[in-house]
């Protein structure tokens, strides 16, 4: 069922993203008088479609793309008979270079357009929650590539890149680990320490599947009790706080852990406070380390809100934000500082980011994402994409030269052998990431 939920939010997904990109293309070819052939979400075999007036609306098969047929265009369909003829007054290729690029930017500009709208409007109904850096107060748990970093538990993060930060998230900012030269000054014992940022962090996280080198600690109380598990059996209640395991203090969350994974398959005393007073529970460990219940930290979040007009830079920074860590990212793997192989995703592993649950905001932020995303990709100067176009119709306005026919079909024909194997890789590393 998880696969089933992961594999439907990826459709959806891509479907609003493709049908608004290439709408994009399809608004701007049809307000310059360009005949558009045919608009499609997928790709073929065909599932349904309806033709309206000289346009053919159509679903493929294949939900992994879509694309806009305009006459007189040389595309990815490759369909260059016509272009012997001369030019009809409607077509792709006989109007003006200004409007040629306008139709090519359009769907990169809906991309755009839709990523800002949707981390505006996630800005202005939810806020920002955060962990203030002041709350982090009992310091962090370095976990193996925190201690790798050269973090240990118990430091205390006071700077960033030689600055104070008042969100805890901020030390997992894409600026700060793609930055070269960027470090964290800890507070250890009274000591000041800075830890510099490895250039192959990026790497070190892929390998590890963990986004977070280190956690705060927190203390803790007993939220949601699963019903039927170990602790629900032995009595645990919500709002119990744990005073140790097994003998063994367990003041933080950490502690608490550490205790459970030191007794992993054995049942033991465990004293909770429970309206101030100790009350002693045997209570079964699993194999795991774990007995079955939410533990709620008890640290004081703060939520910024944002009215309407403060939504849309916040929303268009955090847009932004996603394409220059692209960028930042991409300057990494072209240096040899971070692996092709663990930083590209196909659609399995785009797939798993969404996750076997259905979450609303989890999901808008993922497709948000996914739009400046996409719309940095088909920016790319690659032919076939809407960059390539977009590059040689900067020359021909630059210049005052078109590229011939001939040219322009054969640099399609190279975009569109670099795309596929690009699409290979990444579903075959997907594939090879199952396994490994």
């Amino acid at each position: 069922m998880d696969a089933l939920i992961m594999a439907g939010q990826l459709i959806l997904g891509l479907t609003i993203l493709v049908g608004l990109h290439e709408l994009g293309h399809m608004l701007t070819a049809k307000w310059f008088g360009m005949r558009v052939e045919k608009f499609a979400i997928g790709f073929p075999p065909k599932v349904v479609s309806k033709q309206i007036g000289e346009t053919e609306y159509m679903i493929g098969a294949i939900p992994l793309g879509g694309f806009v047929k305009i006459s007189g265009m040389i595309d990815e369909s490759l369909d260059t008979a016509a272009l012997s003829k001369e030019p009809e007054p409607y077509e792709f290729r006989a109007k003006p270079a200004w409007q040629r690029l306008i139709v090519m930017m359009g769907g990169i500009i809906v991309n755009v357009i839709t990523g800002i709208v949707i981390f505006a409007v996630i800005a202005y109904k939810y806020g920002e929650s955060y962990l203030p850096a002041s709350e982090a107060k009992y310091g962090i748990v370095a976990n193996d590539l925190g201690r790798h970093m050269g973090f240990q538990t118990g430091d205390k993060i006071v700077k960033i890149n030689g600055q104070p930060f008042q969100n805890f998230d901020e030390i997992y900012d894409q600026d700060v680990l793609l930055s070269r030269g960027g470090y964290y000054t800890v507070d250890r014992n009274g000591q000041q320490i800075d830890i510099q940022v490895p250039v192959d962090l990026m790497d070190k996280m892929a390998d590890k599947n963990d986004a977070r080198f280190v956690e705060t600690i927190f203390p803790f109380e007993v939220g949601q009790v699963i019903a039927q598990e170990n602790a629900a059996k032995a009595g645990v209640k919500t709002g119990d706080k744990f005073v140790s395991v097994n003998g063994q203090p367990t003041p933080y969350f950490h502690n608490f852990q550490a205790a459970l994974k030191a007794n992993a398959g054995k049942k033991v005393p465990m004293v909770v406070n429970r309206n101030g007073q100790e009350v002693t529970l045997n209570v079964q460990v699993d194999s795991d380390g774990k007995i079955g219940f939410a533990p709620v930290p008890l640290l004081k979040m703060a939520t910024k809100e944002y009215t309407v007009l403060e939504a849309i830079p916040a929303g268009t920074k955090q847009a932004f934000g996603i394409v220059t860590a692209n960028i930042k990212g991409f300057g990494k793997i072209f240096r040899g500082e971070v692996s092709a192989s663990k930083s590209l995703s196909g659609p399995i592993g785009i797939a798993k980011v969404f996750g076997g649950e259905f979450q609303w905001l989890k999901f808008w932020s993922i497709v948000g994402m996914l739009s400046m995303v996409l719309a940095f990709m088909n920016f790319l100067p690659i032919p076939a994409l809407d960059g390539g176009h977009v590059m040689f119709l900067t020359y021909e306005m630059i210049s005052g030269r078109k590229p011939s026919d001939k040219f322009l079909e054969n640099a399609q024909k190279v975009g569109m052998v670099l795309l596929l194997g690009l699409m290979a890789f990444a579903i075959f590393n997907d594939v090879f990431k199952l396994f490994m």
